[in-house]
């Protein structure tokens, strides 16, 4: 265990009276009957609740997830549920149970925010909370995406150690929010742009550049040596995807091994989800780092990740049987790159023939960070990405179906088919975390409103909860959801009273636990609410245009990021100007000078509020001409029914302020969203000087800010006692801290 490991959880005791890092231990192997249970919690990356049958969606042909249905039909479909519209804020929800302009993570994090926009180590999370109160014990794998990356470090405090500060014992996963980008050359056997799936087709699906033999050459280390021979078509119908899903790369049409050929392919090249940049942090306080060049890092991701979830499950039923333990299993499938799973995990008899390619990617960032993508430049590319999607769907509910059977979480049938097993004593929740990706919505849903809007099909997600406290299952539940209510779920299911918690919790979360013991209770929540907004940077970063959505932005830090997301970059080093445009103002203000049109400034904040049947959407966004933000708003009426004639979304001609005056009723709802809305905003307190967030300034801090400061401790760079969002933690931010010594904002 780190020292400041250490040290956080003394403060933890300090400020929120109650973090503990220890957990309990026995050797008896049936755990008493008054354990908590234990807690399973999926994450399924950007799949809304269009995707899903059980559901009452799924498109003309719904995606074959019968693991997952299998969950639904033992548990409760929470069919009214919101997430963020970005991954960052919505994981910080279910873990802190506080809204994004609370918590301060307002978006996808990137390398260029600051700590202030990152999850803080002195916030109670679930599993310091579960690990305090209820003596659970805890891991995370795969995705969750609550700090910064390797990208830069100055602004990414807990480095590597970061899951273990936040609370987690054990974590094995990705710092990074995302697959890396498909590798297209295949592994360097083929110039750029040649395999856009990945790996080399067979000459079925490409006549041209695909083969039907090769040589498969394995990473150092590999359990099967340092090749394998696919020259026989009988044994490898599909020798790229095959050598590509065993971790390999194809040296197609090739027979014979070479040691020389082995060393010039490039196994340290990421190649979407079949490669991932790990780190594990160890029960035991040591580290481990995993490079795409290490077979124990290659193969597709949501087996990786699978099997890494069974392994701990059964690790921490031997050591520690009678300790109840969660698990929050990040899978990340379906975030693109759209990449063909491999062929033994789809239900489909035609799942062994390689695709043609995997369409035309759009920029996946532009939609993480809210910016509207560009259609697929096809119809083709179109429904190439969406089978893709579908299969990559289909692939994870085959490992959760895995994961459920081996664990004895569900119980597999004569027929094949799974039954959750009440007697694992085992909470299961599975979720998503934002809308779906825009080229694979589903209809009737709104492909141009989807993933990093604010708009139905952008935040309207699956929630399913299944475990031995459900009284009738099989049922929906239509009352409104928020993602933050997760984690009033998570205490509730560990037996902790929300009376017990800290009092100087600032909580959004709202109980969940009523609608499973009680078939009839009533909503709980009046009204439901999901933000995005801009994270904090030491320095804006320079205007980039991307005129395929015709909006400018200043989010990305680099040149080449911002090229790579098919922008045009007009910052220092511009073929423009290499002087380079001080902001998206300055190019509107150049743009109209050439007599071009200006482009759409991307918004500062956007925000929406809803209650049963209306939706009030707020925009902020900046007015070059005085310098001001400016609101504008959108009011909508909403439902969720499965019917699609029914089905009311928020698609742009159904803004009820752009058509005629409002009725009584809509005006009376309207006038109520927006009071409440701006009462919601205006709620949180600031409190300068206080890093820990205990909403007091006192000795704590000075002594906090001082190993924040010290560089070396804390390096002096970003942390959350930079107040004044410079990049550093210097005299500067002491100085707020001794102004406002002695300050307590709870009052």
């Amino acid at each position: 265990m780190s020292t400041r490991y250490t040290l956080f959880a003394g403060l933890c005791l300090l400020a929120m009276t109650g973090c503990k890092f220890g957990s309990s231990s026995s050797s008896d192997a049936n755990p008493p009957p008054d354990t908590p249970p234990n807690i399973l919690f999926i994450v399924i990356d950007d799949a809304g609740v269009d995707q899903f049958d059980s559901f009452g969606y799924g498109g003309a042909v719904p995606a074959q997830t019968a693991s997952i249905d299998a969950i639904a039909q033992a548990g409760v479909r929470f069919r009214n549920t919101w997430s963020m519209p970005t991954c960052s804020p919505t994981r910080s929800t279910f873990f802190d149970g506080r809204y994004p302009f609370r918590s301060g993570v307002r978006n996808a994090i990137v390398s260029n925010d600051l700590a202030n926009s990152q999850v803080s180590p002195y916030t109670l999370t679930t599993p310091k909370l579960l690990r305090e109160q209820a003596g659970y014990v805890s891991a995370l794998i795969g995705k969750m995406h609550l700090t910064g990356s390797d990208l830069a470090p100055h602004n990414h405090p807990l480095g590597d150690n970061a899951m273990r500060e936040l609370g987690w014992d054990y974590f094995a996963g990705y710092l990074d929010g995302a697959p890396y980008p498909i590798d297209t050359t295949a592994g360097g056997v083929a110039p750029e742009g040649t395999y856009q799936c990945g790996f080399v087709p067979n000459t079925t699906a490409d006549t041209a550049n695909g083969a039907d033999y090769g040589v498969c050459y394995l990473p150092s280390g590999h359990a099967d040596g340092s090749h394998l021979l696919m020259t026989d078509p009988n044994n490898y119908p599909t020798p790229g995807r095959t050598c590509l899903e065993l971790g390999g790369i194809l040296d197609p049409r090739s027979t014979t091994y070479s040691a020389a050929r082995h060393a010039e392919l490039d196994f340290s090249v990421q190649n979407g989800h079949y490669t991932g940049a790990w780190k594990i942090n160890h029960a035991d306080g040591s580290n481990q780092q995993l490079t795409a060049d290490q077979p124990a890092a290659r193969g597709y991701r949501t087996t990786l990740e699978t099997n890494l979830a069974i392994d701990w499950i059964e690790q921490t039923r031997e050591q520690q049987p009678d300790t109840p333990w969660m698990l929050s299993l990040g899978y990340s499938t379906l975030h693109a790159p759209l990449q063909p799973p491999p062929a033994s995990l789809l239900p489909h008899p035609d799942a062994t023939l390689s695709l043609v390619g995997c369409g035309t990617p759009v920029a996946d960032s532009l939609t993480e960070l809210g910016i509207l993508p560009v259609e697929p430049t096809d119809l083709a590319d179109f429904a190439q990405q969406r089978a893709v999607a579908q299969h990559m769907l289909e692939a994870v509910d085959h490992e959760i179906g895995r994961l459920l059977v081996t664990t004895g979480i569900a119980l597999q049938q004569d027929d094949g088919s799974l039954a959750y097993n009440p007697d694992s004593n085992t909470v299961v929740v599975i979720t998503s975390d934002n809308g779906t990706y825009m080229p694979t919505v589903k209809l009737p849903f709104d492909p141009l409103r989807a993933k990093g809007s604010l708009y139905q099909t952008g935040v309207w997600v699956p929630l399913i909860v299944a475990g031995p406290m459900v009284n009738q299952s099989n049922r929906d539940v239509p009352h409104m959801i928020n993602s933050t209510d997760l984690y009033s779920l998570f205490h509730e299911i560990a037996g902790i009273d929300a009376s017990s918690l800290p009092s100087g919790l600032q909580l959004d979360a709202q109980p969940v636990m009523p609608y499973l013991t009680e078939p009839e209770q009533p909503g709980i929540r009046t009204s439901n609410f999901t933000e995005q907004g801009t994270n904090i940077s030491a320095a804006t970063p320079a205007p980039c245009v991307i005129p395929a959505a015709n909006t400018c932005v200043q989010i990305f830090p680099q040149q080449g990021v911002c090229e790579d997301q098919s922008g045009v970059w007009y910052g220092p080093g511009s073929d423009i100007d290499p002087n380079g445009f001080s902001s998206c103002c300055a190019v509107n203000e150049y743009l109209e000078s050439q007599n071009q049109p200006a482009t759409v400034l991307f918004p500062q904040h956007q925000s929406a509020l809803r209650n049963e049947d209306f939706k009030l959407v707020r925009i902020s966004r900046l007015d070059c001409a005085t310098d001001s933000l400016v609101d504008t708003e959108e009011f909508y009426e909403i439902n969720e029914s499965t019917n699609p004639a029914q089905l009311k979304l928020d698609r742009a001609d159904q803004d009820l302020l752009a058509g005629n005056s409002l009725t009584a009723e809509q005006q009376a709802n309207y006038q109520s969203l927006r009071d409440q809305l701006t009462t919601l905003l205006t709620s949180n307190t600031p409190c300068p000087g206080d890093g820990n967030g205990d909403g007091r300034v006192d000795q704590t801090d000075l002594d906090e800010w001082a190993y924040w400061a010290d560089p070396n401790q804390g390096g002096g760079a970003s942390s959350w006692y930079d107040f004044n969002h410079d990049g550093l933690t210097d005299e500067a931010d002491k100085a707020i801290i001794e102004a406002n010594l002695g300050n307590d904002c709870r009052i």
